[in-house]
């Protein structure tokens, strides 16, 4: 069993990088350059800023982007299917059990789109050692049947990437990350865009200008308890009924 990401997580040195200058213009992209360093992306987060490489499959040069556009996920806003209910209790969830088998999966070159580097992998991997990035884990037996990864800074979570090799087991993940989450009414899930996929589980856009103004008090919202560094429970499972 790895080792469990500490907490409270340890904050690393200030990013050297004016990211609070980037321009608002109205395109999703903001700036390009800086680096990986944990207080960098760190820093970006609380701006409401994320990373993405602006070359082919991820590649360097970094984009920093903030969409015009916003997919979220806040109080009241997941939805669970009825047959979904169903197909859960074929699964064990966990958290942090596997971040970096969860990264590999989310990063493998035959899913379409695929951006996240091995210079990204290795970023939210460090990250996740300073005990801000973390992986919910969906298990078929021994399987790693789906998961998710992403940053948690108070009560926000930045969802990075999400992943399924059984049926459900994806939408699984985001339930059990929305019923830890979104129980403060404060807590704020980003998913960066909305696609037709998310947006029957629940997340819808908001403009950039309100979700800077939902930024500030899910950052200041307490942390999860499944993502405070417990030791994970056997059989953990979404228990909300929505």
């Amino acid at each position: 069993m790895p080792a469990r990401p500490p907490y409270p997580p340890i904050e690393p040195p200030p990013t050297g990088w004016r990211l609070a200058e980037a321009v608002d213009r109205n395109q999703d992209l903001l700036a390009s350059g800086a680096d990986l360093a944990p207080g960098t992306l760190l820093s970006a987060y609380r701006l409401g800023l994320f990373p993405m490489g602006l070359g082919p499959q991820g590649a360097e040069p970094i984009g920093w982007w903030s969409p015009v556009r916003r997919g979220v996920l806040t109080p009241g806003d997941h939805h669970v299917q009825r047959s979904l209910r169903r197909t859960a209790r074929r699964f064990r969830v966990s958290v942090d059990e596997a971040f970096d088998e969860v990264v590999a999966a989310c990063a493998d070159s035959s899913r379409e789109g695929r951006w996240i580097t091995p210079a990204i992998a290795d970023a939210y991997r460090t990250l996740h050692d300073l005990g801000w990035a973390h992986s919910v884990e969906v298990w078929s037996g021994a399987e790693l049947a789906g998961g998710l990864y992403g940053v948690s800074i108070g009560g926000f979570f930045a969802g990075e990437s999400m992943f399924h090799r059984r049926t459900d087991a994806g939408k699984v993940a985001l339930w059990a990350l929305a019923d830890a989450v979104l129980a403060h009414p404060d807590g704020l899930i980003d998913v960066q865009w909305q696609t037709e996929h998310l947006q029957t589980q629940g997340v819808r856009e908001v403009s950039r200008q309100r979700y800077l103004e939902l930024l500030p008090a899910a950052l200041g919202a307490p942390v999860p308890l499944l993502l405070r560094g417990e030791p994970a429970e056997a059989g953990l499972m979404p228990t909300r009924d929505r």
